[in-house]
């Protein structure tokens, strides 16, 4: 740090001005967004904030700060940080309060939920150069390093939407042709889907052989998720027929989570899983081409998930049933090697997407790291002109 910097507490410079409660169902309207501590939740019309940085007060995540451009609404969960006089300009204490992200988010106080201890908040510690000529010039030099920054972080996340879309796309379109040699019919033409058992709560254990499978098992987008640390495993009595097979076939008939409600798996493991209850078992009829990696493509097409969600009821969590399940209609190929052909292009080009996908993540994660980076050396005094070009060069590249 050079020059003479100002040093002191958040509290000695700095107001701290909470959002306004506002509700959906009694404030909604059209115009300006509305942003608590985190992304945008619905539109109001009328505003209270404009080009600011907020922090997060309730439910805090690792990226508790934020700048939201142009005229915007702030509910109560968030706040906004003004300098008490003219001596701290309002951009470079933006700046700054995005500089102190990580700080700001240690000082969540919550196991479940991180809600922001503001007594602290406005303990921690500042500086800043006395005069606002220096102030301005590090303005500028952060907004050309951020620009190169902003740039490479839009193009980075319209590529992993752009990968996700066209997969989607090209998923949907196989399913929606009229062609010859393929069959449509309800699902319970071709199979039952068999119940799972209620497995008993005191059973559960934190290690074990048997693994009780839920909804949680199950990608969003299909397949088959390993839980970690949140896996339930079984020391209790197992009745017969419920421990699973490899290749067994089961679909998720309970929303746990948005998504969750009509995605499949294929078991990994034989004598490993148990099948629990809200899952159905898919059990092929006899003498019926199945192949489980088409019709696991299928029931993640949209018209299969949609289809399955007219057949939900439930206000909290919604739910299906293997006689509901077995009235929608799906559409396949007679023979079985042309399923298999069908999946296995769509396997390429899933494994396609999802490598594009995870490299413009890594990406994304990379610029992050270099913002937080940039925003330490000017704080530091570090951070000149000719450093500012290179990061912009740096990011773009």
């Amino acid at each position: 740090m050079t020059g003479n910097w100002v040093v002191g507490q958040l509290d000695d410079f700095c107001d701290v001005q909470y959002g306004t409660r506002v509700v959906k169902k009694r404030d909604a309207g059209t115009k300006f967004p509305v942003y608590g501590g985190g992304g945008k939740t619905f539109s109001v019309d009328d505003f209270n904030r404009e080009n600011r940085v907020i922090v997060s007060r309730f439910g805090m995540s690792p990226s508790c700060t934020r700048y939201v451009e142009g005229k915007f609404f702030l509910n109560d969960s968030g706040l906004t940080l003004t300098p008490k006089d003219n001596r701290l300009l309002q951009r470079f204490l933006d700046y700054q309060t995005l500089s102190l992200n990580d700080e700001i988010y240690r000082l969540g106080r919550g196991a479940a939920q991180k809600n922001l201890d503001v007594n602290s908040l406005k303990l921690i510690p500042i500086t800043f150069p006395g005069d606002t000529d220096t102030q301005l010039h590090i303005i500028e030099t952060l907004d050309r390093a951020f620009e190169g920054i902003d740039q490479a972080s839009t193009n980075a996340s319209r590529n992993q939407d752009s990968a996700k879309e066209l997969f989607e796309s090209a998923l949907n379109s196989v399913f929606l042709h009229d062609t010859e040699n393929w069959t449509e019919t309800e699902l319970s033409n071709i199979c039952s889907i068999k119940h799972g058992f209620a497995f008993k709560s005191q059973f559960f254990a934190s290690e074990g052989d048997y693994v009780v499978l839920t909804p949680g098992s199950f990608h969003e987008t299909g397949g088959f998720r390993d839980q970690g640390e949140k896996t339930k495993f079984y020391d209790g009595d197992i009745p017969d027929g419920y421990i699973l097979q490899k290749d067994d076939f089961l679909i998720a008939m309970t929303e746990q989570a948005v998504g969750l409600l009509g995605s499949s798996l294929i078991v990994p493991e034989s004598n490993r899983y148990l099948h629990n209850q809200r899952l159905g078992l898919v059990q092929v009829s006899e003498g019926v081409e199945w192949c489980n990696d088409f019709f696991l493509h299928q029931f993640n097409t949209q018209n299969f998930r949609r289809a399955v969600q007219e057949t939900a009821s439930g206000l909290k969590v919604r739910h299906t049933s293997p006689k509901k399940l077995g009235a929608i209609k799906v559409r396949f190929p007679n023979s079985l090697a042309a399923q298999q052909d069908i999946a296995n292009r769509l396997n390429e080009l899933q494994s396609s997407a999802v490598t594009l996908q995870e490299n413009n993540r890594i990406k994304i994660s990379k610029l992050s790291q270099l913002r937080k980076s940039v925003l330490a050396k000017a704080f530091s005094g570090k951070l000149g002109p000719e450093q500012a070009q290179f990061v912009k060069k740096e990011a773009v590249a």
